[in-house]
């Protein structure tokens, strides 16, 4: 299987390319006041709304760092049965793909409490990598908000 990498803090995260739609350097988000924590906006994508979250902030507590390396990544998200939207996640160091099996990756041990997100880990020669379940990153109260136009539009 083919990965996107990047980074939270000093930790490395990967996600499944056969979600991926594409990576957009770091552009400026339109503010959505009121917006649940994480949520840090939305973007336009050839012309219709992406709402982005930022997942350092979602995670780490912190916003992402504005480096040249920080990225959106648009996500192929299932907003509901049987129906897709575009989540843009905002994240750092996105700059690497590995290749790994999917047999590699072993629960951590460490699962109670963790987000429903994370997912299990690998290791190589730079230490451990987490793969991100990117259906899972938002709860049904974020997705509804997100999601909410979209579904009424259609």
């Amino acid at each position: 299987m083919l990965f996107l990498m990047f980074q939270l803090g000093q930790d490395r995260y990967v996600l499944d390319t056969g979600q991926v739609e594409t990576v957009l350097p770091l552009l400026a988000t339109k503010q959505l006041p009121g917006a649940p924590v994480g949520v840090a906006g939305v973007i336009s994508y050839r012309g219709r709304p992406v709402p982005v979250v930022d997942l350092a902030l979602l995670a780490l507590g912190r916003p992402a760092e504005p480096r040249l390396s920080t990225r959106i990544i648009l996500l192929r998200y299932p907003s509901a049965p049987g129906h897709d939207d575009l989540l843009g996640l905002l994240v750092e160091q996105a700059v690497e793909t590995i290749e790994r099996d999917r047999a590699d990756f072993a629960v951590s041990g460490v699962e109670a409490g963790l987000p429903p997100y994370l997912g299990p880990v690998a290791s190589d020669e730079r230490g451990l990598i987490q793969w991100v379940r990117g259906e899972a990153l938002l709860t049904r109260e974020i997705r509804e908000i997100l999601f909410r136009q979209q579904a009424a539009e259609s």
